[in-house]
């Protein structure tokens, strides 16, 4: 039996569909992924926390789904949005609890949301009525908006970060503050030869430096950077006391530390083809990216990469700390900015309270 459904925009925008996995509505911010593979990692994605995914590939699920490859251990999306998604697919979202629609004109959506914005959104097998009334009542991810609205949910990163100290690999020690930190960005860390000791993001200054680690990574996660006043306020006194390294959530938190200001994106970058320059050599890297926010540009800092789609920042530099804004993990996507991660390793090997042992 067909199973009809509805995603409905707040703008009042419906699009028809057929649900296909978990009965029932839910309800979160619209944004669309281009990428053609790593669905099982994007739903994973702790950043993706608070959000209704798209799929602008038109056939989700063609290669089963990998369990090794997930980035955390449950789904973080609020539901997922597709054109076509093969049975199996559909079956383990539908075994995770998530709504989910296909046979959606994706192309109209990601057309919708690029032209007029990223929007609050529900979807299901409820009324379209029901479902736009669900969407204005749905929190806002944009801090200033949510304040001046009163639609303002907790941030989102305090809730995906990890309630405890857990730790892989050995060497010099990298403490990673959990935000919402996906696992392969551990796991590869961890391959350079280091030991990575991942910490609650609720943890202040004085607690991670208590654990005497080589370097510093404020990994990715979700929400409005700018909604997370006290990690800023933990990321400033981090400054200059070990060398600090973010991705993602990671970068907009040192640059919001730096004095920088961070804004929300009409879309946001999502996939894993986003060309990035390097300003010092103009070599162009091919990206993962899954963010809703950047930094504005200031002379409170060097920026180290720029987007090639829209000039936005995509990295900083400066003395003691390095940022990107796109995943140089690549789970899934390019291998370009994998050495990221031995620039970590290295400062660590060179870092005082390591050469001293």
């Amino acid at each position: 039996m067909v199973r009809s459904g509805y995603l409905v925009l707040e703008d009042g925008s419906v699009f028809r569909g057929v649900a296909v996995a978990a009965p029932g509505a839910a309800a979160g911010e619209a944004c669309f992924t281009t990428a053609m593979a790593g669905y099982e990692q994007a739903v994973t994605d702790p950043s993706y926390a608070g959000q209704v995914l798209a799929f602008a590939y038109p056939l989700v699920g063609n290669y089963g789904v990998d369990e090794g490859a997930l980035e955390s251990s449950r789904v973080w999306t609020q539901g997922v949005v597709m054109r076509r998604a093969r049975p199996a697919w559909a079956a383990w979202l539908a075994a995770h609890g998530v709504v989910a629609l296909e046979d959606v004109d994706t192309r109209a959506l990601v057309r919708r949301l690029r032209e007029d914005g990223a929007m609050r959104c529900a979807l299901g097998e409820a009324p379209p009525e029901e479902l736009h009334a669900r969407s204005l009542a749905e929190p806002h991810l944009d801090w200033e908006r949510g304040v001046a609205e009163g639609l303002l949910a907790p941030p989102p990163a305090l809730e995906a970060c990890t309630p405890e100290q857990y730790s892989f690999g050995a060497g010099p020690r990298v403490v990673v503050l959990d935000l919402g930190c996906k696992r392969s960005i551990v796991s590869r860390l961890a391959e350079t030869g280091v030991e990575v000791v991942v910490v609650p993001g609720t943890w202040d200054a004085d607690a991670v430096l208590g654990l005497d680690p080589a370097a510093v990574l404020v990994g990715n996660g979700p929400g409005d950077p700018a909604q997370l006043v006290d990690q800023v306020e933990t990321v400033r006194a981090l400054l200059g006391r070990r060398p600090l390294f973010g991705i993602c959530l990671g970068h907009q938190l040192v640059a919001l530390a730096l004095g920088l200001r961070t804004f929300k994106l009409p879309f946001g970058h999502r996939g894993a083809n986003h060309p990035v320059r390097v300003r010092e050599t103009n070599r162009v890297l091919v990206t993962a990216q899954n963010h809703g926010f950047a930094v504005e540009p200031s002379e409170l800092a060097e920026v180290s990469h720029v987007s090639l789609n829209d000039g936005t920042v995509e990295g900083l530099e400066g003395d003691g700390f390095a940022t990107l804004q796109f995943h140089p993990e690549a789970a899934p996507g390019p291998h370009d900015a994998l050495p990221f991660f031995d620039r970590m390793a290295d400062a660590c090997r060179s870092a005082p309270t390591f050469a001293a042992s």
